[in-house]
């Protein structure tokens, strides 16, 4: 046997006998990059969490992999874990206003209201013209009953979305929520009319 086929013989007996580790380091970090990106188009979120893991297993600096892993687990309901990728990917990258408006997402499912109102500020802050964050801030204001001020965020994304028919949806029901709260505030003082329309809208 030959020097050169004895190291190709070698080579190849590594590869097998190297495992998971060597096979990652072998492919690269962009390759399972690119292969979670192909799982979470096709919406296999768990499969795409596994593939982005195994990049960031090459690279731990790799802050692309750590906001698709993160917006994979949002998709898998996982808003703990997601809101985790998205602080490492601020740490890596610094401030973008498309990080804390995804960040806010995951607060938003998690119930924590005012810490998402306090990411879709800093994403607004960054980016003024991200109508994603003002709208999402109006869902979050609207869940604190600061009806008024989600009002506010759905009118400035209508502004320049006219055909948005979901900021349309959102501000029809916090109108709908302000208007209950008035008519409770009016039925509990003995109005009669404000007791019929409550009833109506609660229907």
């Amino acid at each position: 046997m030959t020097r050169l086929v004895s190291i190709i013989v070698l080579a190849w007996y590594l590869i097998c006998a190297g495992g998971v580790g060597f096979s990652e380091e072998l492919f690269g970090a962009q390759h399972y990059f690119d292969e979670g990106n192909a799982s979470f188009n096709e919406g296999e979120y768990k499969k795409a969490i596994e593939y982005y893991s195994r990049a960031l297993a090459v690279e731990p600096s790799f802050a692309d992999a750590y906001h698709n892993r993160g917006l994979s687990y949002y998709r898998n309901n996982e808003y703990d874990k997601a809101v985790g990728d998205f602080n490492k990917v601020i740490e890596l990258s610094g401030p973008e206003s498309r990080i804390y408006n995804d960040r806010g997402l995951a607060l938003l499912k998690m119930g924590r209201y005012e810490d998402a109102i306090h990411d879709y500020n800093e994403s607004i802050s960054l980016d003024p013209k991200n109508l994603d964050a003002y709208h999402n801030r109006g869902i979050a204001y609207a869940n604190t009953g600061r009806y008024d001020e989600a009002i506010q965020d759905y009118n400035k994304v209508l502004d320049s979305r006219p055909r948005d028919v979901n900021a349309y949806i959102s501000r029809g029901v916090a109108f709908v929520k302000r208007g209950m709260a008035d008519f409770s505030k009016a039925c509990g003082m003995g109005n009669k009319i404000a007791c019929e329309n409550l009833k109506e809208l609660s229907e």
